[in-house]
């Protein structure tokens, strides 16, 4: 009984966590609290600060072109959000923009918008619409919960896990079965799918916050295509990695553009 009743509040627990994104209209796994995530972003994120090459020399044209270009997209997704009634997603937002010396070509978002570019990515980012492009990217990871929903996916699956291990444990047999088989069947068949489909959303939403903040989305194209050509042969194959593979990518932000293109209104110079 004791079994049962675990599996029982597992699924109960399942079906009340999850939500529909207010912007997205996907429904997600929440089983952490937003909250929580912006407290502890606050940390983590100051610590790596603390512990990396922060470009600050007044002047900095990089600094500074990180710093406008993440403004624009923070006020345009405000404006978005405030237009639907959604002002209460932003909750707790603080954000910051931060360029560190670091030449790995890598931006990224944490909840509450605390936000870091690498200098490495701007030699193949060229030019200030394409840097747009990523960080809008990067940004639509964090006000569309990804990581809220990634660590509620981790939590539930370790759950199911000694689920699984009470239910299977009168049978020694069953139960190494599936351990063996658990974790790489919840890895390929539900989490790394999850972590693409993700991908997706930050390519589609980041596209049109870009474009509501004055950027060109058509830079998105050669932007990807020279990531392509950067990372052309190191790739796993796509069943086996959680982004998707670069053909695919571009034919779907191909897809994106005319409705970016309805945002898209080139800033006064």
């Amino acid at each position: 009984m004791k079994k049962l009743f675990y599996l029982l509040v597992c699924t109960s627990l399942f079906i009340s966590a999850c939500t529909t994104n207010a912007v997205t209209g996907r429904k997600q796994l929440s089983l952490v609290p937003e909250s929580s995530l912006q407290q502890e972003a606050v940390t983590q994120y100051r610590t790596f600060l603390s512990q990396n090459k922060v470009v600050t020399d007044v002047g900095s044209r990089d600094a500074e072109m990180v710093r406008r270009v993440g403004g624009r997209i923070a006020n345009a997704i405000t404006q978005y959000y405030n237009q639907k009634g959604l002002s209460s997603e932003l909750a707790g937002y603080k954000w910051e923009f931060n360029l560190v010396d670091n030449k790995e070509v890598n931006a990224w978002c944490m909840p509450g918008g605390k936000v870091v570019v690498y200098t490495g990515l701007l030699p193949v980012a060229q030019n200030e619409a394409a840097l747009a492009i990523v960080m809008g990217h990067e940004i639509t990871h964090a006000v569309a919960h990804h990581g809220q929903e990634r660590m509620s996916q981790a939590l539930l699956a370790q759950g199911l896990e000694i689920g699984g291990n009470l239910f299977t444990s009168g049978n020694p047999q069953t139960n190494n079965i599936f351990n063996s088989v658990f974790a790489p069947s919840a890895q390929l068949g539900v989490l790394l799918p999850n972590s693409r489909n993700q991908e997706y959303e930050a390519d589609h939403f980041g596209l049109l916050f870009a474009a509501m903040a004055g950027y060109n989305p058509r830079e998105a194209i050669p932007f990807w295509t020279r990531m392509a050509n950067l990372s052309q042969g190191q790739k796993p194959p796509e069943f086996l990695s959680d982004h998707p593979v670069d053909s695919k990518r571009i034919q779907k932000i191909q897809g994106y553009m005319p409705e970016a293109l309805k945002y898209y209104k080139p800033m006064n110079k």
